[in-house]
């Protein structure tokens, strides 16, 4: 929990002016974030270290924050310190599943605009996200930290080879790679994105696929999504590998879930319970795919 010498610290900041008041933001499963009112508005301030064991890096993020601010998807940056990120707060409307599932094509446009800008606006080393590879590198950690799912690793990664080898060849983009459905904003004129932790070049799979899975999308919805974010209507190879990228998207939320277990404690995070609900969204993705494509089929 963040002691009162932190809020001390939040309050002395140099981007702050006049009284200031201090509230906490809730919703977060890795980083603390607070909102910040002042003089000259509101502002959000997230706390947050390296995390290493989830390939975290904070300068890339601030980086992937400001490049993104720059090319019009997410709120401007005004302060960095080692730590601390403070952006525009922005008055709007933080998306549940259900929003997301209600604007499907809105959202497959903002994730096509964004694959398509952002890597013009990127500095410094690019970074690769590829989701089968951190899958990989969480089973290497959760074996190393004893976790209490460690058992089930050989059968996952067996899983993921699986996912991975149904994927289709796409063109590298530069991805948001955490599309959970609160990272979605609207303020009735236009969608924004945050949190860019995960952000480096990828795929447009993995975002489309995440998105659909993250917000339990139904066949209808997430067809509408893949369509539009990708520009035309997929063929049948490619739908397949998509499928298999939302049963890839969900193993890979499990791990990240179970990897927490053993390294965070955010305030108010229950990463047991959040484990065992993507696992249970997992294994009904798993039955729809192999029921469609069979068990063993490459």
């Amino acid at each position: 929990m963040t002691d009162l010498a932190t809020l001390d610290h939040i309050r002395a900041l140099p981007c702050f002016s006049g009284k200031i008041d201090i509230e906490p933001l809730t919703g977060g499963l890795s980083n603390e974030s607070w909102l910040v009112s002042d003089a000259t508005g509101r502002h959000v301030v997230r706390l947050g270290r390296d995390f290493p064991f989830h390939h975290v890096d904070r300068k890339r993020e601030i980086m992937t924050a400001c490049a993104a601010h720059e090319a019009g998807f997410a709120p401007r940056v005004e302060y960095v310190e080692p730590g601390i990120m403070v952006s525009q707060f922005l008055d709007a409307k933080t998306f549940e599943p259900g929003d997301v599932r209600a604007n499907p094509e809105r959202i497959g446009r903002l994730i096509r605009d964004f694959h398509t800008s952002m890597p013009r606006h990127i500095e410094g080393p690019g970074f690769m996200f590829w989701v089968f590879h951190v899958i990989r590198d969480y089973a290497r950690t959760l074996r190393a930290g004893g976790s209490r799912m460690a058992d089930r690793l050989p059968a996952w990664l067996g899983l993921a080879e699986s996912l991975e080898a149904a994927q289709q060849p796409l063109p590298i983009i530069f991805g948001h790679n955490d599309l959970l459905p609160a990272n979605f904003l609207d303020d009735g004129q236009k969608l924004w994105l945050i949190d860019f932790e995960y952000a480096g070049f990828s795929t447009a799979m993995f975002d489309i696929a995440g998105a659909a899975s993250n917000a339990e999308m139904n066949e209808a919805e997430a067809s509408i999504l893949l369509q539009a974010a990708l520009g035309s209507a997929p063929d049948a190879d490619f739908t397949r590998s998509f499928h298999a990228m939302q049963c890839a998207s969900l193993l890979r939320e499990t791990l990240w879930s179970l990897v927490s277990e053993l390294h965070l404690d955010a305030p108010g995070a229950d990463y047991q319970a959040y484990t065992a609900e993507n696992l249970e969204r997992l294994e009904a993705a798993l039955d729809q795919y192999h029921s469609t494509y069979g068990k063993t089929s490459q």
